[in-house]
């Protein structure tokens, strides 16, 4: 158990494509820390009625009422509130439901909705149920704000800069929008590479150890992005999505803390990362446009945080793909709201975490009920591969891969082909079943890796 305790911490020091340890800021500028707050409205809490609504008012509503309270705010008092302490914390970590949201949002005026978004844009940002195109000019707003703030602290100052730098997209990729934005403490975020409000295929990529907003959120969002090139290289391949949209958006989903050196061996972060997920799913299942195809991708401690989400009952997806996963305590596939079928493992050659079971049951274990997928058969290509299997625990989704190609295509609903490379005749004799060459829709970059 300790040996593999020491795996885990030395196979999750780097991100995906990093391979630095994050920066540490100085210690003078090093923010507080910030506790996990625990749901504070078990009940909205309604809003004065017979007078004035003010920001206390609001400071100490939930739900509903919560989001009437903000509409019947003028534009000075909409700015106290969204500096308010128990407004942020309601916002970020107990926020009314993204189906209560959306419909409170409809129901505004357009000056309404105008006053909120120049007055109170932390606060829009971050509402799941409200539109991410409107969502990303509101965080937006709060970045360049924050960053132009003298009184901004050197370690957000940071984490600033490093989300500024994640939204620069290069000519011909995607849009990248700015859906989730947390300053508070180490910081969340999550940057979506392409539009969100119309995607048919969702992709969500939930890191694993190590992950901070300041250390990783560029690599992080560029990974998001060779995910996203890959499946528009695939799209010929597509099946439909999810109903009336088109096209595909690749999420990366910085919205959780991950865990450090302190609290490495603890579930406590994924737990809490679980139930943001959860809202974070909500939100795109509540879209105007139909919801679309959501897949799931979760590499390492990320693979337990979406488990645990996914067997709560909260939440469902079409596909998950777990990669390097330390286990959860689902014990089987059918645990999991996840269409059946399409549950994938992917574990590389030279993985000490992949198929641990560290945290409880091996998602790739034989009784699971997982699709496996052929990643581990050795440091060499094999002859005639198109793709180079990937190697160690921080491999799994850098270009050129056979993971990072199996990945694109479940999320473009064409598992069926992954499965036929891995489907093998254990009782019947049957020799592997070969790929056909449409699978093989190979761009350049795929073959050259990213620095």
């Amino acid at each position: 158990m300790l040996l593999v305790a020491a795996a885990l911490l030395t196979a999750s020091m780097h991100s995906l494509g990093v391979v630095e340890v994050p920066d540490v800021p100085p210690a003078h500028a090093a923010p507080a820390a910030v506790a996990v707050v625990a749901p504070r409205h078990p009940a909205p809490v309604p809003v004065a009625t017979g007078g004035h609504t003010g920001v206390e008012d609001v400071a100490t509503a939930g739900g509903r009422a919560f989001l009437d309270g903000l509409g019947a705010l003028d534009a000075d008092e909409l700015g106290r509130a969204a500096a308010d302490r128990r407004v942020v914390e309601t916002v970020q970590d107990d926020p009314p439901s993204a189906a209560t949201v959306a419909r409170w949002w409809v129901g505004l005026h357009g000056d309404e909705r105008d006053l909120l978004l120049r007055c109170a844009p932390s606060v829009v940002g971050n509402l799941d149920g409200v539109p991410y195109a409107v969502r990303d000019v509101a965080n937006r707003a709060t970045l360049m704000t924050g960053l132009a703030d003298d009184d901004t602290g050197a370690a957000e100052a940071a984490m600033l800069g490093q989300v500024r730098d994640s939204l620069v997209h290069e000519p011909g990729d995607p849009q990248r929008y700015l859906v989730t934005l947390d300053t508070r403490g180490s910081g969340r975020a999550a940057i979506s590479i392409g539009d969100l409000d119309t995607a048919a295929d969702v992709t969500v990529v939930v890191p694993g150890m190590f992950f901070t907003v300041t250390g990783q959120m560029t690599d992080f969002t560029d990974t998001a992005n060779d995910l996203s090139r890959e499946q528009a290289t695939l799209a010929p391949l597509a099946t439909a999505g999810g109903g009336s949209g088109s096209g595909v958006a690749v999420v990366a989903w910085m919205g959780y803390r991950t865990p450090d050196l302190s609290n490495i061996l603890s579930l406590g972060l994924a737990e809490t990362g679980a139930v943001r997920l959860e809202r974070a799913v909500d939100g795109l299942r509540e879209r105007p446009v139909d919801p679309p195809r959501l897949n799931v991708v979760a590499h390492s401690y990320g693979s337990t945080t979406a488990m645990i989400a996914l067997a709560s009952g909260r939440m469902t997806a079409d596909t998950l793909t777990v990669l390097g996963s330390p286990g959860s305590d689902v014990r089987s596939a059918a645990d999991l709201a996840v269409t059946d079928g399409e549950v994938f493992v992917g574990g590389a050659h030279s993985d000490p975490i992949a198929g641990s079971g560290y945290f409880g049951t091996d998602p790739g274990g034989a009784s699971f009920g997982s699709t496996v997928l052929d990643l581990a058969g050795g440091v060499q290509d094999a002859a005639g591969d198109v793709f180079r299997r990937p190697v160690g625990h921080n491999d799994y989704l850098e270009p050129g891969t056979a993971s990072l190609h199996d990945v694109a295509l479940i999320g473009i609903g064409r598992g069926d082909l992954v499965r036929e490379q891995v489907r093998r005749g254990d009782h019947d004799g049957d020799s592997v079943v070969g790929a056909t060459p449409d699978m093989y829709l190979v761009r350049p970059q795929d073959l050259q890796p990213r620095d």
